[in-house]
């Protein structure tokens, strides 16, 4: 009990601390300009009928990125500026556990093939990235931050700063690797003809984490369900065995 009062006691303290440094002048204009871009994002996204090459998240960080450039602010400026939406990643991949609470039936009877389905993705998909980074001989610090860009981007950080990785490195890393999934995806699945919706969701949750979520949530409650399921699983697995292993 005490264990869980301390807890909440130290989320709240973050929250007030990540609030109190977006209420300054700087913070409100970043968060400002990031929801704004956001919000034209989505329209744009809309009006082009969802297809991935528009997805709002690519398009927002390239506005962000654009208007960062003219007003010669840095990354990790805005990063403290915008400290919010950083600890609203947190909730925002809790909340993912309503679709998967809803399937709940369907994922228990799927069983042992599920878990093994999501480990094997989680292991393949990133060996293959990094032994490419390899063979480039890229400095040690980028090849371990590759191993994490499957999971979603609050474990992303703190695990590739566990095996000796860059944090700000791995967020770009987990972003481009959602992206790119999710507009691969459709293509992949037609040409693989992969056509059960169980399938296509652990494969967006596992490799693609939150952005291959959210496309699979917009294809189908099942798929949704199960790629939540997915980056769940091998999130946690790979925060869990990569520090055992480095």
């Amino acid at each position: 009990m005490l264990r869980a009062e301390l807890a909440v006691a130290q989320i709240i303290g973050r929250l007030q601390e990540v609030v109190m440094q977006s209420l300054t002048v700087s913070g409100t204009f970043w968060l400002a300009v990031t929801l704004l871009c956001y919000l034209m994002a989505l329209q744009i996204f809309r009006r082009c009928g969802g297809h991935p090459l528009f997805h709002p998240l690519s398009l927002t960080a390239s506005a962000v990125a654009i208007v960062m450039w003219l007003t010669d602010v840095t990354a990790s400026q805005y990063r403290g500026d915008a400290a919010i939406l950083q600890w609203l990643l947190g909730p925002a991949t809790v909340a993912l556990a309503v679709p998967m609470f809803n399937q709940w039936q369907k994922i228990k009877n799927l069983g042992a093939p599920l878990l093994v389905s999501i480990a094997v993705g989680g292991i393949i998909a990133p060996a293959l990235a990094w032994g490419v980074i390899y063979l480039t001989h890229a400095p040690l610090a980028i090849q371990m931050t590759m191993l994490v860009k499957s999971i979603t981007s609050p474990l992303a950080m703190e695990t590739g700063a566990a095996i000796g990785g860059i944090p700000a490195l791995a967020a770009v890393f987990v972003i481009l690797t959602g992206i790119i999934g999710a507009v691969a995806a459709p293509v992949t699945f037609r040409i693989l003809a992969i056509t059960q919706p169980e399938a296509q969701g652990v494969a967006l949750g596992t490799v693609c984490h939150a952005v291959g979520t959210a496309k699979a949530l917009q294809t189908g409650v099942v798929e949704g369900a199960l790629a939540t399921v997915g980056l769940g699983v091998n999130g946690i697995l790979t925060a869990l065995v990569l520090p055992l292993f480095f």
